[in-house]
Order: structure tokens, then C-alpha cells, then sequence
């Protein structure tokens, strides 16, 4: 039987209503199309041969994930994870740089692990209740103890400053990653310093964006220390030839 203009209208919405419930529509965002698979090999490529055989580069699944990141996937993996629908936003020398940076903070060792302190956090807290109830008071100092070692281990791994320092040194080395990789000082500093304008532009939290500042003028003093360095060093080697 033929189906009138106005009824498969109303099958097309139903079915459009069905997909949207079932969450149909967001699964589009889990697959990985074939520029996802290219540009993903790329990446790998990128990888400095003593890092290719046990860190992954893959494609970030959940809703609305950071630009890039690493973690621990086991005692000895590592995965880098890329949000590629902003990633393709950004020109290519700037994401070359942004993932160096990402290598470089794998090599440095400063990416999240998943630690005790969070567990002892909870056993702690746990145990001071318990022990208020049965008010034993040697117990209640112990759990006290063990709360404290573990806040102050947190506090010590989200502390602003700290993970400010590592992002600089690891910008520092994300540099020297590129010119193993063909691209002169001065083209390594101007792609890693406008992918960092990029970030600035795109962030609306103003605490993010202010790292990325931070770490833009660290970069330009970094950038303007090498160039003294190797101007000192041309004058250096045009001396020498004058005096022979």
C-alpha cells in the first residue's frame, strides 16, 4: 500500500524522535572516519622511535573531552587522547607542536597517575567516624594522620604552580622534540607560540586561559634567550675567522 506525502512525514519524524531518545544521534561522535584513522597514524608518526612501542595515540570518545591528554593505561602504556573535531580546527604545525608538548610531559613523567591518595583519603575519613563512635582516641589520631598525608599529597599534585612549571618545561622540550624532526629553532617557536594563541583565543575559562598565557610569555623569553645564544655564537665564530 502507497503511503501519502503527510504520512511518511509523520514516520520520518517519529523515527527522527526515536534515534534522538535513544541516543542515536551522539553515536556519530564515537566513530572513527577514515581522515580520523590518517590523521591518528600521523600522530603516531610523530612519536620519537623510544616511545613508539608502548604509547598509543587514539581518539577521545567521551562528551566533550580536553583538546589532548595522556594516562596510564597500564603498568607500561601509555595513552595519548585527541579530541580531533577541535584538533582539525588547528593548523598543522601548530598540532605537531601541541602533541610534542603532550610527548614531552610523557617523557618528563608528569602526567596523571592513578595514585593512593584518594583511597586513603576515604579509609581515613572513614576510619576517624568510626573511631568518634567507639572513641578510641589512639585510632582517631591514626586516621587523622593517614588524612593528612593523603590531602597533602593531593594538594601537592594539583598545586597551580607546580603543574604551571612542568607545562613550561615541557613546552622547553616539546621544542627540542621538533627540531629532531626537521623544524628550525626559530619556525619550532613561532608554530608552538600560535598554536598557544590559538588556545587562548578558544578558552572562556579564565583560569585555563591564564595558563596558556603564562606559558606564552615564558616561551617568548625562552624564544628570545636562544636567539641571543645564537647570535653570540655567529659573532663568536665570525671573530674567529677575522683573527686567522
Amino acid at each position: 500500500m502507497l503511503l501519502t506525502e503527510k504520512e511518511l512525514r509523520s514516520k520520518s519524524d517519529t523515527l527522527v524522535f526515536m534515534s534522538n531518545s535513544l541516543g542515536l544521534e551522539e553515536m556519530t561522535s564515537y566513530t572513527t572516519t577514515k581522515a580520523d584513522m590518517i590523521e591518528l597514524r600521523r600522530l603516531k608518526g610523530l612519536l620519537p622511535p623510544e616511545l613508539q612501542s608502548w604509547v598509543m595515540v587514539e581518539k577521545a570518545i567521551e562528551v566533550n573531552p580536553p583538546l589532548i591528554r595522556s594516562e596510564e593505561i597500564g603498568s607500561d602504556q601509555v595513552e595519548i587522547q585527541v579530541d580531533l573535531v577541535k584538533w582539525e580546527q588547528l593548523a598543522l604545525d601548530q598540532r605537531n607542536l601541541l602533541f610534542w608538548h603532550e610527548v614531552a610531559r610523557i617523557q618528563n613523567d608528569t602526567i596523571p597517575k592513578e595514585g593512593w591518595e584518594m583511597a586513603a583519603l576515604a579509609i581515613g575519613l572513614g576510619g576517624a567516624v568510626g573511631e568518634l563512635w567507639v572513641q578510641d582516641g589512639l585510632l582517631l589520631m591514626l586516621a587523622l594522620a593517614l588524612c593528612g598525608v593523603a590531602g597533602y599529597r593531593l594538594y601537592q599534585k594539583n598545586n597551580g604552580d607546580r603543574t604551571l612549571t612542568e607545562a613550561i618545561e615541557a613546552d622547553e622540550k616539546a621544542i627540542a622534540i621538533a627540531t629532531r624532526f626537521g623544524y628550525s629553532l626559530p619556525n619550532a617557536y613561532k608554530s608552538l607560540g600560535s598554536a598557544l594563541k590559538a588556545l587562548i583565543e578558544q578558552t572562556p575559562k579564565k583560569r585555563q586561559r591564564a595558563k596558556y598565557e603564562a606559558r606564552l610569555q615564558a616561551l617568548k623569553r625562552s624564544a628570545a634567550k636562544a636567539k641571543a645564544k645564537v647570535k653570540a655564537a655567529r659573532e663568536a665564530a665570525t671573530n674567529t675567522e677575522t683573527v686567522y
